[in-house]
Parts: structure tokens; C-alpha cells; sequence
């Protein structure tokens, strides 16, 4: 495993799994497999109703609580509701803290749920702050408005579209990228350019661990998702062999090509107003 400094010196693996979009029951199952695996790092939220289930995977894994990494996110609905939001994020996983706190959509009062995410952080209880899914005027409000500077932003990241403006604003900072949909949301047409499968040939790797392995040497955080233990393993072996700077400019011109996700205004005005029970999850 290689890992990432955060502005605040915390040290981070530089890869993690993801659980969205994961049932209770497969999200245990991947992480329990990750963690088996070797991996350090797990990802969840409270809107992806898995957080007890991630909880269950780290409590019985028998790695040591000072060897996982967990993030979650706050959704917009708990936005305001101050402290009791993080305590109750904490007891559904069942820790007395977690390693990244972030918040997972810019609607909302999110001033306010920083401010708590700082006094979270005072008091011990997180030890990194994030922004997912936030434009950069949005983060920059973020910032200005700020004691504690974000550790790191989530955002969509692949060979596609590298964010290198949205580097270029964070660097300052010393925030830190971190992509999901990393393989471009299982993209078969970026799975088969014809420099990944040249450079997977070359390699002895897939395309999928050539693009991975693109995003470390970027010095962006991945968290890829997946259900199969075999593709959680694979996922991981990536840290046996470097791509060459020549390399990483044949995939910079990949840069550009498309995204996959486009923030709306409905879209937004849909989540804030989700008001899940996020007790409610197994």
C-alpha cells in the first residue's frame, strides 16, 4: 500500500474500497474481503444505509482499529442537525471515531455542517474534513468560510476527465483529489483504449490496474467499488510495478474525452429533500 500525506499531516492509503450502491449484507461481505485483502481504507456514507454493516466488517476483521481508514459522509439532511449528527454516525458504525468526515452534496446549510465537522475534529472524534461532489466556487466559499482547510475533495475522476483544473486550485491548499467512478464507471470503451491494453500487455496487468495505477502516480485517493473478491484483490495489485512519464503523457491526452455525471439544480433540490431514516439500516 502507498499513502497520502493529508495537509494536516494524517496519513491516508492511497486506496480503499467503496461501498456505494452496496446492499447491508454485500457491503459486510466486501469490506470483511477487503480487509482480508490487505486493504486499509473503507469507504461508506449515510445515504448508502451500509454504515452498521461497514461497522460489523471492521469489528470482526481483527485488524487493528489504528490499521483501518474510515470515511463516511453527512447527508444534507443532517446538515443542521449539529453534533447529534456525528454521534450517531459514530454509533452506527461503532467507533469511537472516524478517520474522514465528509460532506456528500453542496446543498443545504453546509456552512453549518462544517463548522460542526471543525468542532468534531477538535474534539477527536474525526481526524481528516472532506467536500464530495462539490464545484470549486462552492469549495472556495468552503475555505474562506473555514478555520480547519478540507483534507481532500470528491469528485469524478478518471483518464477522461483528470480535474487538473480543480488540482491546480486545491494544490495550495494541499487538498487532496479523490475519485470515484476511477475506472470511469466501469466504462468499456476507456477499459479498451488502446494505450490501457498496451500498457496492460507491457505490464502483465489489466487495463482496470493500469488505469488505477494512473490515478496513484496523479497522487489521487481511488475507492473503487466492487462485490467480488477476486476483483477486490486485483484492485489492490497495483503497487508492484510504475508507469514511466512518457506513459502518463500518452494518458494525459485522454483528457477532455467526457464525464459521466452532471450536477443539476433538480438534481440537488432532490437530495435535500431526502430525508432518509438512516436508523433504519441493518
Amino acid at each position: 500500500m502507498e499513502y497520502l500525506k493529508l495537509n494536516n499531516d494524517v496519513e491516508m492509503p492511497i486506496e480503499g474500497l467503496g461501498t456505494f450502491l452496496m446492499t447491508p449484507a454485500e457491503a459486510e461481505a466486501a469490506a470483511t474481503a477487503a480487509l482480508a485483502a490487505g486493504y486499509e481504507h473503507i469507504d461508506t456514507a449515510n445515504a448508502y444505509m451500509n454504515e452498521r454493516a461497514v461497522g460489523r466488517a471492521i469489528a470482526k476483521s481483527g485488524v487493528a482499529r489504528s490499521r483501518v481508514f474510515v470515511s463516511t459522509k453527512l447527508w444534507p439532511s443532517v446538515y443542521e442537525a449539529g453534533m447529534p449528527a456525528v454521534d450517531a454516525t459514530l454509533a452506527r458504525l461503532g467507533l469511537d471515531y472516524v478517520d474522514m468526515l465528509i460532506l456528500h452534496q453542496p446543498v443545504g446549510d453546509y456552512l453549518a455542517a462544517w463548522r460542526t465537522m471543525e468542532e468534531a475534529y477538535r474534539a477527536g472524534k474525526v481526524r481528516a474534513l472532506g467536500l464530495s461532489n462539490f464545484p470549486q466556487d462552492k469549495i472556495a466559499e468552503v475555505i474562506e468560510a473555514s478555520e480547519v482547510k478540507p483534507q481532500l475533495v470528491t469528485v469524478e475522476c478518471h483518464p477522461y476527465h483528470a480535474q487538473c483544473d480543480l488540482r491546480a486550485y486545491l494544490a495550495p491548499y494541499g487538498t487532496v483529489i479523490e475519485a470515484w467512478y476511477p475506472l470511469g464507471h466501469g466504462d468499456k470503451g476507456l477499459l479498451e483504449e488502446p494505450v490501457f491494453v498496451a500498457l496492460a500487455k507491457k505490464y502483465g496487468k489489466t487495463s482496470a490496474q493500469v488505469i488505477l495505477r494512473w490515478h496513484v502516480q496523479m497522487g489521487t485517493s481511488i475507492i473503487p467499488g466492487s462485490k467480488n473478491p477476486a476483483h477486490i484483490a486485483d484492485n489492490a495489485d497495483i503497487f508492484d510495478f510504475a508507469l514511466t512519464d512518457d506513459e502518463m503523457a500518452r494518458i494525459a491526452q485522454l483528457d477532455g474525452t467526457k464525464s459521466y455525471y452532471e450536477q443539476t439544480d433538480e438534481a440537488l433540490a432532490g437530495y435535500l429533500a431526502m430525508c432518509p431514516d438512516f436508523d433504519a439500516q441493518e
